[in-house]
């Protein structure tokens, strides 16, 4: 172990400890073990190299190109949970990914129906495998497109934790992702805001009346997100938890 850990903290992996640990326990040999340690210190994401990500007190499965949730994102989670009165409930998780965001809202919800899609074959395996345990169901396609015409006007929540990224700044992100995730999850366009406005345009199709739409974005773009919602018809409201560093913008239909 010790020898493990420095080379990890030589690495720069800034928690070795935990880090050694957690590749300790996904190797079943001394063999593999190296091969997974080998892969840490060459860059690749410790949540990829081990198969899981910790979210939201769940182990959720991920792997290499899938983008991997933030751990501040759990606060969007808790907003979208606190919106769901008790019983059933109807909710869609766009641009899922893993499907970490649904798979969370479930098991604070258990009684929720779920629907998640992403336009990668990759995410939409992982998060199918993810969501089969709680009854949730994965699509293959752009945002709303694949997802049944039934749901319409019927959905509770939405879950939308779209790439919000500006293209200029992803130069300056942790190689970690930007060599690592798929561009595609984290590319927002010019202002970041590209897929966020689309979102904010189809959501009142699919919500019911007092539904809500959830989003993350940056602290300096939620003023022109919520100017998005609102232009789509949606009552927006900027939160903010400092301790995550962390700023979701919802959008109500009345």
């Amino acid at each position: 172990m010790p020898d493990l850990v420095t080379r990890l903290r030589t690495a720069g992996c800034v928690f070795a400890e935990e880090e050694a640990a957690l590749l300790e326990e996904a190797a079943g040999t001394t063999t593999e073990l190296e091969a997974l340690v080998a892969r840490r210190v060459a860059g690749e994401p410790l949540e990829y190299v081990v198969g899981w990500v910790a979210f939201d007190g769940l182990r959720v499965a991920v792997e290499p190109g899938v983008f991997v949730p933030r751990q501040r994102t759990s606060y969007l989670v808790g907003l979208a949970a606190d919106a769901l009165a008790t019983g059933p409930a109807t909710v869609l998780d766009l641009c899922c990914g893993s499907g970490a965001l649904a798979l969370a809202l479930a098991r604070r919800h258990p009684a929720t129906a779920l629907h998640a899609t992403d336009n990668d074959p990759i995410a939409v395996a992982c998060a199918a495998h993810n969501l089969e345990p709680v009854g949730g169901v994965a699509h293959l396609g752009d945002l709303a497109e694949p997802l049944p015409a039934a749901l319409r006007g019927h959905v509770d929540v939405i879950l939308a934790n779209v790439p919000y990224v500006p293209t200029a700044a992803i130069a300056l992100m942790p190689p970690e992702s930007r060599d690592h995730e798929p561009l595609g999850t984290v590319d927002g366009g010019l202002d970041g805001l590209d897929v966020l406005r689309r979102v904010a345009a189809l959501a009142p199709t699919w919500l019911k009346p007092g539904g809500s739409v959830f989003s993350e974005v940056s602290d300096e773009q939620s003023d022109e997100a919520a100017a998005a919602f609102t232009a789509a018809g949606l009552d927006a409201q900027i939160h903010h938890d400092p301790e995550r560093y962390a700023t979701v913008l919802s959008g109500t239909l009345r």
